[in-house]
């Protein structure tokens, strides 16, 4: 050790650590899952050894520093940028000054004090350098050899990892599209990393053949009607409530099982005059799941062929609801989740689709928690965000609002605890089944009374209220349950998510079948913003000429009434809405 300039590892050992202090703090918001990989400590290795080499070999500890604060300042910019926008900086807007622009607005409120950690840390090496490099033995280089043997046999490791997942590039992408990792990609492969797979990822071009494919498509669907005239007294909808209930099908409402009404509150509703009910909307989300039924109801796209839109394309152009809304009626637009920003990516995407303040995981109680990840349960979230509403939170007096609000408590596995449990089920009905009705019965109670508490609201009579399911839960269960004898006849053989909507200037029951796509535009209609140049790929069900039919996404037809020629025309919609995300095409005009 006599020999070794004690230097080389001062400063590789403070580079190392600076990129472990950056997941540490990367993590905290999102999850810690990528200490567990191989891949998280090959690539801080990879990348200290390649910054150390100005001093390993030449000796340059100015170069040395310069490069340390330097990456002090990137690592600082990013999680700058991710506390602010849930994301790694995009390669694209590295030296855009307007994008800096735009960022330098919440630079003050990004700041942390522990921050200071990465140019103090940077500080103390160069003094502890500067202390010791007077001493003869420490001139010595360090051995090339030896040196390039270690980073090669680790470049190696990382390689066969990567390569048994496909390569960089697939195992990157699968990163990004998991539910609960798709924001770890900076923490897993590193700031550089990230860079290298948006240097992979470059936007492809949008050719004239595909522009065209495109647009001849759009041409040919039916044209958007205007469904509710200003004529319409006391039709304007100047606020609009979305609840996306996770995983609540149709089927539960409406129903009496064992004497015990499942869904009471929303039955209620069902009754009122002023409510336009569908109960047969067909599931047509992908691998996104909740973030694709988004996706559809708040931009009318469908989700793409392969991998989920939140997290490989966060940036693109959306036209939306929200937007819409804003343009529209200069509404203040708010997302409420109890689930991390970081989940599906929602932060990013969130922001591109129009909404101005996002309140998630970090921003309410961990009260009536259960289920897999331990979320606030739905009686407690709608609980705090009734508080929230009341002190002036969100929806401030006068203000024209959008609120989204993501439940979580109907997730799989559908275990609720015992004390919050209103119903209860022999031992003839299914498990699973009884489960759910459980579940659906506690999610019912908790939407009900904040629904109910929104009447009280003196601008409730401008207010629209949205509740959908956001896809249906019983996946493979379905089958089983359909074909038990006590779940015959009241499960659906379906999967059909209810679209509600309270407080509608039109109140009518739709049982046709139709798509998550057309949610879109019936909501056009409804909040009378048929103008907004998007009006989506789905129809409104206020089109008398509508067909009762929707294709799901395993291209599955359900409804009656359509021609092979319109099928195949719905089935195109998909490859058309994945070309026009996947080539940011609004981004373009």
């Amino acid at each position: 050790m006599t020999k070794i300039d004690k230097s080389v590892l001062i400063f590789g050992i403070t580079i190392f650590l600076k990129f472990i202090l950056f997941d540490v703090l990367w993590c905290i918001p999102t999850t810690f899952a990528p200490f567990s990989s191989i891949e998280f400590y090959t690539t801080k290795l990879i990348a200290t050894l390649i910054l150390l080499i100005p001093y390993a070999f030449f000796k340059l500890w100015k170069t040395e520093t310069i490069i340390m604060f330097l990456l002090d300042a990137l690592l600082i910019a990013n999680l700058m940028y991710f506390r602010t926008y849930y994301t790694a900086i995009p390669l694209n807007s590295y030296g855009l000054s307007g994008n800096l622009a735009d960022f330098t607005g919440s630079v003050v409120d990004s700041l942390r004090w522990y921050d200071l950690f990465f140019p103090l840390s940077t500080i103390a090496a160069v003094l502890i350098h500067l202390r010791t490099k007077k001493t003869p033995h420490l001139k010595r280089p360090a051995p090339v050899l030896p040196y390039l043997g270690v980073l090669a046999a680790i470049i190696c490791i990382f390689t066969i990892v990567t390569m048994t997942k496909g390569g960089f590039k697939a195992a990157n992408a699968k990163v990004r599209q998991a539910a609960y990792l798709c924001s770890s990609g900076a923490s897993m492969y590193t700031v550089f990393g990230s860079l290298c797979y948006d240097l992979m990822n470059q936007q492809a071009e949008l050719t004239p053949e595909v522009q065209k494919e495109i647009e001849d498509w759009l041409a040919q669907k039916p044209k958007h009607e205007i469904a509710v005239p200003d004529s319409c007294s006391g039709s304007q909808r100047n606020n609009c409530i979305i609840i996306f209930a996770e995983s609540l099908e149709s089927w539960v409402l409406e129903k009496e099982v064992e004497g015990q009404e499942i869904t009471p509150y929303l039955n209620k509703l069902l009754k009122d005059s002023t409510t336009l009910y569908a109960p047969h909307v067909l599931t047509q989300v992908k691998g996104g799941r909740s973030i694709d039924a988004q996706l559809m109801l708040c931009t009318g796209l469908l989700p793409l062929n392969s991998g989920t839109y939140s997290s490989q394309y966060p940036n693109h152009v959306y036209p939306s609801l929200q937007k819409a809304m804003r343009e529209k009626k200069q509404s203040r637009n708010y997302l409420l989740t109890i689930d991390k920003v970081s989940t599906w990516n929602q932060g990013p995407i969130a922001y591109s689709f129009g909404i101005d303040t996002i309140l998630a995981y970090h921003d309410f109680k961990l009260t009536e928690a259960f289920g897999t990840h331990k979320r606030t349960g739905d009686g407690s979230f709608f609980a705090q965000c009734q508080e929230k509403i009341s002190k002036g939170e969100i929806w401030k007096k006068g203000e024209n609002a959008y609120i989204q609000f993501i439940t979580y408590s109907g997730h799989a596995p559908f275990i609720l605890p015992e004390h919050l449990r209103e119903v209860s089920f022999s031992a003839d009905i299914p498990e699973k089944m009884g489960s759910y009705m459980t579940t659906a019965r506690y999610t019912d109670k908790a939407i009900g009374k904040f629904v109910e508490y929104l009447k009280t609201l003196p601008q409730y009579k401008e207010t629209l209220i949205v509740i959908t399911g956001d896809h249906e839960g019983l996946a493979s269960y379905r089958t089983e349950l359909c074909d038990n004898p006590y779940g015959k006849g009241i499960v659906s053989d379906k999967p059909f998510t209810p679209f509600i909507v309270v407080n509608s200037p039109v109140g009518m029951r739709y049982d046709e079948v139709m798509g998550q796509i057309d949610m879109y535009p019936t909501l056009l209609n409804l909040l009378q913003l048929d103008d907004y140049y998007w009006t989506g790929l789905g129809e409104s069900i206020l089109n008398p000429d509508k067909k009762g039919f929707a294709v799901g996404s395993q291209m599955n037809v359900e409804g009656e009434g359509y021609t092979p020629e319109e099928v195949d025309f719905a089935k195109e919609a998909y490859e058309v809405s994945d070309q026009i995300i996947h080539f940011n095409y609004f981004g373009r005009k």
